[in-house]
């Protein structure tokens, strides 16, 4: 089976590496070999990071779909001597056999003399209770020489018995009307929906009944998820129930365990040592794959600081933007408050296993929120530009404000002077001046003065700068994260025992279970079938920037001081927005009593803007800004000016197409706006 090829042929094999996710043999380039008993064997290269992929899309073969297992694993440790290793030694060897083989418990069958000894187990993973003698089968070498690489060779590919007949699928006659038609198990996506509906507190009950339903409207049986047993949900719901994160009285010994048993989900761990810090981060495959499909050449947010006023240690979330510009946390990183400037590490490791999922994966933007994130760290290993959103420090100002101010004209001409400020900030025209005279202004209002002057001032030169030398990330963008901030607070701080906020096994227990549950059915197509079985604090809806782009006009009434926006859901009822136009504008609903950005600020803010009232938003500020010194800068030549402004239409157009879509504008608007940059490629003399 293999064992007579020689590795050191393989020096001569270029290691495949597909783009997609999950990859079969018909993705590959195979090379022919003589193997065992004079059989010509298939081998290949592949990375030894991607043979779990590899596994899976195998085993998603549409004319055969089955389930592979190990059936024998060898390791040998890596030598420590300094002498050179053997080019042909093996550090790792894997059979993987298909799950219907290799025995054959079907009437007359062969099956192996130690199968009819050993004694059964309870839980015969890997194995379905029928076996039908299927021969296909590959192995896996990973070679001392080449560690970082798999050598894959396919002694059988096809799925025949012994006799060379089809024992399973749909080319097995003999298996039409049992389960032998489909794969043994159930999907990797099936059995996250189920535990993912289990965590949440969808009943065991509820989950089969929506399951028969969709059987039922389709016809029947099509494939192996179709075939869910009551049984199967039941004792995943007994798991779950029993299941606890307090592996070991001892917190650091209980994290060492579930490390140890969910070495998947680890990207990177460091334990407590003399030099460093704790730091882990998890990261599940799923999670990796959202990573991979809303991350390549868009933007990733960093929300660097969670739960700090309750968590023992802060939890921090790497997000990316699905296209409903949700967020969507790809990665979680649980560190001391005073570990978090050590970030080059974990960045790396993240870095190197999207890579290897994706050679092709490139990242657009880095978004961070607090002004002493290590920049260069995130250009060193991300290669890409670092953007500042100042959505945390604007949500902690006005949350505060309203908790320590009780008059509402105050806080809202507080709060306009604050904004005054930071737009100061964002066009440099002033520095600490804006802020000195504020607390000068309102020194009267002591109980947010003093806040301020003790939390914020001291590192309101640490934000100016980063203010003033790094892009500003979008209103949209922030809203975001303040969608997330939310969501994350309600799913993971709603304990009633508070002493478990102080264990980090809880942690990472509660993030890996219900947290990524809920974040798992957000993404979730037929989800609405079961909504009206969580909670209200549990559903998750559209963020506050795209629930403001369906509000009409007229439902808008903008004043001078003030502007009153009606409310959507209860049309008798009218929400007052506080200085309209600004971000730092104060409203009277629930979400923006909270200290976020609601939409109805939002829709105040797009309508004014609109009719050309306020200033254009400070991203956009500064992209002309970029754009009209690109055009404007020497070597004054045509070709880059002319495709700077091409470019500059794409992204013009990118930009619109939401609000287009919503409000239907017309072509006529389109025309309009091409004529407008046409006019100022003449004034520019780009023509």
């Amino acid at each position: 089976m293999g064992q007579d090829f020689v590795p050191s042929r393989t020096e001569s094999l270029p290691v495949q590496n597909p783009s997609t996710l999950e990859f079969s043999s018909a993705d590959l380039v195979w090379s022919k070999v003589e193997g065992w008993c004079d059989n010509i064997d298939r081998v290949v290269l592949i990375p030894f990071a991607r043979v779990d992929d590899f596994v899976r899309g195998e085993s998603s073969s549409k004319d055969c779909p089955t389930r592979f297992h190990v059936e024998t694993r060898r390791r040998r440790k890596l030598p420590k001597a300094p002498y050179k290793p053997k080019v042909d030694g093996i550090l790792e060897y894997i059979l993987y056999w298909c799950s219907y083989g290799p025995d054959d418990n079907r009437e007359g069958g062969v099956v192996r003399p130690s199968r009819n000894t050993c004694i059964r187990k309870k839980t015969n993973a890997g194995r379905p209770n029928t076996k039908r003698g299927c021969t296909c089968h590959f192995i896996v070498k990973r070679l001392i020489a080449e560690p970082s690489a798999a050598l894959i060779i396919y002694n059988q590919d096809k799925h025949v018995d012994i006799k060379g007949l089809p024992c399973h699928g749909p080319q097995d006659m003999k298996a039409a009307g049992t389960q032998a038609m489909f794969a043994p198990y159930i999907s990797e996506d099936l059995r996250l929906r189920v535990l993912s509906l289990l965590h949440v507190g969808v009943s065991v009950e509820t989950i089969m009944q929506r399951h028969n339903e969709s059987v039922e409207r389709q016809g029947g049986a099509n494939n192996r998820d179709d075939l869910l047993t009551h049984r199967y949900v039941r004792r995943q719901e007994r798991s779950i129930r029993r299941s606890t994160y307090e592996l070991d009285a001892d917190d650091a010994v209980s994290l060492s365990m579930w490390v140890e048993s969910h070495q998947t989900h680890v990207f990177f761990y460091e334990d407590f040592t003399d030099s460093g810090p704790f730091i882990l981060g998890i990261q599940t495959e799923w999670q990796l794959q959202q990573m991979i499909r809303f991350g390549n050449r868009s933007l990733i947010a960093f929300d660097s600081r969670f739960g700090t006023n309750k968590i023992k240690y802060p939890v921090q979330s790497l997000l990316v933007f699905n296209s409903d510009k949700k967020a969507i946390p790809v990665a979680w990183i649980i560190a001391p408050a005073f570990a978090s400037g050590d970030s080059h590490s974990w960045m790396r490791a993240l870095y190197n296993r999207v890579c290897t999922k994706d050679p092709t994966w490139k990242l657009a933007g880095f978004i961070v929120d607090d002004p002493l994130t290590d920049v260069l760290a995130i250009r060193d290993v991300f290669e890409c530009s670092v953007l500042i959103s100042f959505w945390r420090a604007r949500h902690a100002w006005h949350k505060n404000l309203l908790k320590r101010c009780s008059e509402t004209e105050m806080c809202a001409e507080m709060s306009r002077q604050l904004g005054q400020a930071v737009d100061d900030v964002f066009q440099k025209q002033g520095n600490l001046e804006p802020f000195e005279n504020f607390m000068e202004d309102f020194v009267d209002c002591s109980n947010f003065m003093d806040y301020f002057k003790a939390i914020w001032y001291p590192r309101i030169g640490s934000w100016i700068t980063a203010l003033q030398t790094l892009p500003i990330a979008g209103q949209e963008t922030c809203a975001a994260m303040e969608f997330y901030h939310n969501q994350l607070k309600l799913r993971l701080i709603n304990e009633k025992d508070p002493i478990v906020y102080q264990r980090v096994d809880w942690l990472v227990y509660k993030l890996g279970t219900k947290v990524h549950s809920y974040f798992w059915l957000d993404e979730y197509s037929d989800k609405d079938d079961f909504a009206r079985y969580w909670k209200d604090e549990w559903v998750s809806g559209l963020t506050s920037w795209r629930q403001a782009l369906k509000i009409p006009d007229s439902d808008v009434v903008v004043e001078t001081r003030f502007a009153k926006v009606i409310d959507q859901l209860h049309r008798d009822r009218t929400h007052v927005v506080w200085n309209p136009g600004s971000q730092f504008s104060i409203c009277d609903c629930s979400w923006a009593e909270m200290g976020y950005l609601c939409e109805h600020i939002f829709k105040v803010m797009n309508l004014c803007r609109k009719e050309g009232s306020i200033l254009p938003s400070t991203n956009l500020l500064q992209y002309k800004k970029a754009l009209f010194d690109m055009l404007h800068c020497p070597p004054h030549d045509s070709l880059i000016r002319d495709h700077a402004f091409s470019l500059a239409l794409f992204i013009h157009k990118q930009l619109n197409a939401p609000t287009d879509l919503i409000h239907k504008q017309t072509e006529n608007a389109t025309e309009q706006d091409a004529s407008c940059y046409e006019g100022q490629r003449k004034r520019y003399k780009l023509i």
